[in-house]
């Protein structure tokens, strides 16, 4: 396993991440849960990703049984906070009450003293950022987090809020967990420089384009029965962004194609594209099957020739 810092913060995190939606307290039962993130640990894994929201604290519970048996200092934990977690008016968002009231609930799932890295799952416009700046400024305080970044959140928010935490001299996020892959590039543009220039690293969730950039989908082909595509539920996600699309589909064949010349997987050389920007910090992967962990995680380290990334930019272009 290789590691990086989390942008130009001291904390380092492995290439390869282990992350929990849609899979843990959810399609993945719990014995098998726990010997996927024992694995990913023995592996060299050490940044595992959740959040309160996935399958409403279930996951939490899973990860926190998994990791209480490992040694915690060589965990890097990682959780979210921002959708309803109830039916109240303040069971959701990013105001002080909601934030603090969730960050002790996701304490005592994961049966932790302290989260390493708390994330605001999305940009809360009923939220003023001073008040949510000195929320994180408390918990950092209490010791009941380390460090916290941001989801999802627009460049012109994220440059906002680190302004603010100068002004308050309070820590600024560290990190911000978009979703970034060959066929979502939309944070080359504004949110990777103004992170960068902030110090903030990326750590990416579905580097895999949901499954697609395994090669498991076909043009014209019916969707293997046990695909995250053929769940009704789970499939929302796919569809939603097109990334079943014919045209999609052919690139990623002949992707596939270029990756076996080279000695690798699809899904391999989707996550060292990734990781060939000095601005990710890690990325994100999520498995049902431990051969699939196996595949992902030796992606770590691998570098790209410049040759290859030429090639792969003219596929994708074709899209």
């Amino acid at each position: 396993m290789e590691y990086r810092k989390l942008g130009k913060w001291g904390a380092r995190v492995s290439e390869v991440s282990l992350g929990s939606w849609l899979t843990y307290g959810g399609s993945v039962d719990e014995a098998s849960s726990i010997a996927q993130i024992h694995h990913a640990y023995e592996r060299g894994v050490n940044f595992f990703d959740t959040a309160n929201v996935y399958a409403q604290g279930k996951a939490e519970l899973v990860v926190g049984k998994a990791i209480s048996t490992l040694r915690r200092d060589d965990i890097f934990l990682a959780t979210k906070v921002f959708f309803n977690m109830g039916n109240g008016p303040n069971d959701k968002g990013l105001s002080r009450k909601h934030v603090f009231e969730q960050c002790h609930a996701s304490l005592k799932r994961l049966n932790v003293d302290y989260i390493d890295l708390y994330q605001c799952h999305r940009f809360d416009p009923d939220t003023p950022l001073v008040e949510l700046v000195l929320t994180m400024d408390i918990l950092t305080r209490q010791g009941k987090i380390l460090y916290w970044g941001v989801s999802e959140w627009p460049a012109a928010k994220i440059q906002e809020v680190v302004d603010v935490a100068h002004k308050l001299n309070a820590p600024p996020p560290v990190s911000n967990q978009p979703c970034y892959n060959m066929l979502t590039r939309d944070i080359e543009k504004e949110v990777l420089p103004v992170s960068e220039s902030n110090g903030m690293g990326q750590v990416v969730f579905s580097p895999l384009a949901q499954g697609v950039l395994t090669g498991k989908y076909k043009a014209g082909e019916a969707y293997p029965a046990d695909s995250r595509a053929a769940n009704p539920r789970d499939g929302v996600f796919l569809r939603g962004r097109g990334l079943l699309e014919s045209k999609t589909l052919q690139a990623v064949e002949l992707l596939a194609g270029l990756a076996h010349e080279n000695g690798m997987t699809i899904g391999q050389m989707a996550l060292s594209w990734c990781l060939r920007l000095p601005g990710v910090s890690s990325v994100i992967v999520g498995a049902t099957k431990p051969e699939q962990l196996n595949e992902n995680i030796q992606a770590a380290g691998i570098k790209l020739s410049s040759d290859l990334l030429v090639k792969i930019d003219s596929i994708l272009a074709e899209i």
